[in-house]
């Protein structure tokens, strides 16, 4: 294989802590408007992440050629040593004085539901980047980032006709339905969670049949229920694959994407990329943090066999 996706997105380190109860029993609905809460979280830990950082990890474990590119701070050097010591390019990492890389902090409970908050840091400077930076991407996706940038790199994509894929991800609030559209409009395919699609919906007023249509796949993810893939007027429903273990949810739609974009770069039809992505969202799940696991492409083989009944190459 000696296509080369570039990965457009965050780097960011992952505060993560585990409340060892329910969201819903301790958030009153007649008091959402005066909400006051405070979780106790007996265990946390801090991870290397940002969507970027996690799609160009899994993307790299499946022996793909990737380019991420995202601004960072000052405290970036443990990430940079651990990238270095995983022999991942670094060469679009752009360093910005006077600021820290993102950080997010996830608060996970036990229904496997999180509230987040992030400081996006450098990620306000990702314009800084250009994707023809990187002469020789063939695919590129366009993950949450900074507003600024993930609008210039559609766009730079869009014109330099590199197929791509817009993930809005948590970043989806930040724009108006018609900038949506014109992200739709620019991109080749979409991918997104359940909850992310009914929000395009609401925002663009366009129904997900139409929104669908402007692009060659949408893909919708939906947890342990598995995803569906919007092609050609049809709706290919991909199985879940099962889980070693359900131990952290963070990363998995990143792991997804990874796989999504290895697909397409090796021609494969919706269904094996689907279920290619599904697979890595569940290898994923089942270790915490976003860049705990490992794996190598017998595994792999293995894995997909055992799931779907059928061999992946």
């Amino acid at each position: 294989m000696s296509k080369t996706a570039l990965i457009c997105g965050s780097y960011a380190f992952d505060s993560i802590m585990v409340f060892h109860d329910h969201f819903k029993n301790h958030i009153l609905p007649d008091k959402v408007h005066m909400i006051n809460v405070s979780f106790l979280v007996p265990t946390m830990r801090k991870e290397f992440g940002g969507c970027a950082g996690n799609i160009a990890y899994n993307l790299h474990l499946l022996g793909a050629n990737s380019i991420p590119m995202a601004t960072v701070g000052e405290d970036f050097a443990p990430y940079l040593s651990w990238m270095e010591r995983h022999h991942m390019n670094t060469t679009h990492i752009k360093v910005i004085e006077d600021a820290y890389t993102g950080q997010a902090f996830i608060t996970t409970d036990m229904d496997d539901n999180q509230i987040t908050a992030f400081h996006p840091g450098a990620m306000g400077e990702s314009h800084q980047n250009k994707v023809s930076d990187a002469s020789n991407a063939d695919i590129g996706i366009v993950s949450p980032d900074g507003r600024d940038g993930m609008i210039e790199h559609a766009q730079q994509f869009h014109e330099a006709q590199i197929p791509f894929i817009f993930d809005p991800g948590q970043g989806l609030p930040m724009f108006s339905g018609e900038e949506l559209i014109t992200f739709i409009e620019q991109a080749t395919y979409v991918a997104m969670n359940d909850y992310e699609s009914q929000m395009l919906q609401d925002k663009t007023e366009l129904d997900l049949a139409t929104l669908a249509s402007k692009v060659e796949a949408f893909i919708v993810t939906k947890g342990g229920e598995g995803s569906e893939i919007y092609s050609s007027g049809e709706v290919i429903n991909i199985a879940p694959a099962k889980a070693d273990a359900t131990q952290d949810p963070t990363g998995c739609g990143d792991a997804y994407r990874a796989g999504l974009l290895y697909g397409l770069m090796n021609n494969m039809d919706w269904k094996t990329t689907g279920q290619l992505a599904g697979l890595l969202g569940a290898i994923k799940i089942a270790h915490l943090g976003t860049q705990n696991h490992s794996f190598n492409m017998n595994e792999i083989e293995k894995l997909y066999q055992d799931n779907y009944g059928e061999s992946l190459f």
